[in-house]
This record gives C-alpha cells, structure tokens and sequence, in this order.
C-alpha cells in the first residue's frame, strides 16, 4: 500500500528557499517524492541542487514576492515545469525590529507586503488552478507570534496574525472543494537568522527554560510538519495552525 505522507508524482511551489526552514521544507517534500519549483528573491541554488539529488527535479523561478504581481506568473512557470501543481508552501517573510514609537511606514509596508500581501495573492493564483481540479495543499507559515504579541517586532506580528485569518479564511470557502488550506507555526529554530540569539547566554538559557523540549528546533523538524500537511495524510485537516515548537505554547 502507498503510504499516506508520500508525495510521488506531486508537484510543489516552496518560496523563499535558499536557506533555512524554506531549504528544508523543499528538501523535506523532494524527499518524500515530491518536484519543487523554488520561488523568491534569493538564489536557491544549492537547494535546487539537493532536490534533484534526492532524484526529483527543482525549478528556479526568480520572483520579488513583496507584491501581487508575479503571484500568477509563479504558478504558470510551475505548471510549465511539471505540468501539474498539487502543494504551496508559502515560506518567504521578512522581519524588521523597531520599538512601536519609531516604527517606519516603510518598514510596515515592506513587511505586511512580503509577508501578508504576496502571500494570500499566491494563495490566490494557485487556489484557481487547485479549485479546477478538485484538490491540492497549501501551507503558509505562520509562526508563535500568530498567537502572541512580541516585542519591537509589531509589523511582523501584525503580519503573522493576518496569515492565521487567511488562512482560516481560505479553509472556510474552499475545504469543501478538495483544497487544504493550513499552517505551520515554527518555535525557535536553529537557523542563521537566530544565531545571534542563540550566542546570546542569558537569551539562549532563557528560551531553552520556556521550551519542554529542552532544545532549539531544528528546520527538518518543520519540513515533517509541512510533509504531513502537504500529504493525504491531513486530508481532514482545515483551517489548522500546527505550532512546531517543542512546547513553548503550552507553558
């Protein structure tokens, strides 16, 4: 029997892939049996790279996801690639750090722009092609401050919280037609972006006390999650925001 979480034959969008968590996840679905097109700013190279050494095949497709524009454009270049389009992974976000009084214009925009805008926009495009056909898994990422507030961080927070209603939103108007629309909510995860807090002692020891698990998150603990959400294994999950965080939550 074919295993509920394998994705051969399946084709998925990853955007923002050219390290950490976005890497994982296209790595994570490559493995599992899926083709990645790999979409954003930033070269995926060496992702693309380690797609097709897992033997299935990865399509660069360069695209500035802070606005509506190439949201259509992605999801034809996809098609094109491998003829069919069954996942969306929509990885790619910004943050910027700035106390709520001095927070700029331009650091909101920029912000609830890559991070809110592009991505119900891409939701959108590949939602069309997904209702037509009667099926298909979209899986934003969200993250902890989906449910907190945070701190300096309030575009980022606004943001995240947006992605949690869109995507209770989309699970409302297209569950009953086949399209699984969910999300991922990563804890602290070892990636570049947070080695600065992770060689901070007093932070570091801070966030290890507030997480049970004890450790950092590791990016292919969120390329799990985004297999089973991508896969028929969650056919009955809608509307879900899975926090990926080793507890943190829950204390």
């Amino acid at each position: 029997m074919r295993s509920p979480f394998d994705l051969t034959g399946r084709a998925a969008i990853v955007t923002g892939t050219n390290k950490g968590i976005g890497r994982a996840i296209a790595l994570s679905l490559a493995e599992a049996g899926a083709d990645v097109a790999l979409a954003g700013r930033s070269a995926a190279d060496e992702t693309a790279e380690g797609v097709r050494a897992l033997g299935r095949r990865a399509a660069l497709i360069p695209a500035d996801l802070g606005s509506a524009e190439p949201a259509g454009r992605i999801v034809e270049e996809a098609l094109a690639a491998f003829g069919r389009l069954d996942i969306l992974v929509n990885n790619a976000g910004i943050i910027r750090r700035a106390d709520a009084v001095d927070f700029t214009e331009a650091d909101w925009d920029a912000v609830i722009d890559t991070n809110l805008k592009g991505l119900f926009f891409l939701c959108q495009a590949a939602g069309r092609h997904m209702l037509g056909q009667g099926r298909g898994k979209i899986v934003n990422i969200a993250s902890l401050l989906s449910f907190q507030g945070g701190i300096r961080v309030p575009g980022y927070a606004a943001a995240k919280s947006g992605v949690a209603g869109i995507t209770r939103a989309l699970a409302n108007e297209w569950a009953g037609s086949g399209v699984n629309v969910n999300a991922i909510a990563p804890g602290y995860i070892a990636t570049e972006n947070t080695t600065a807090l992770q060689a901070d002692e007093t932070r570091n020891r801070q966030i290890l006390e507030r997480i049970p698990a004890g450790r950092w998150g590791a990016p292919s603990d969120i390329g799990g999650a985004a297999v089973f959400l991508a896969s028929s294994a969650s056919d009955y999950v809608n509307g879900h925001i899975l926090a990926v965080d080793g507890g943190w939550l829950g204390r």
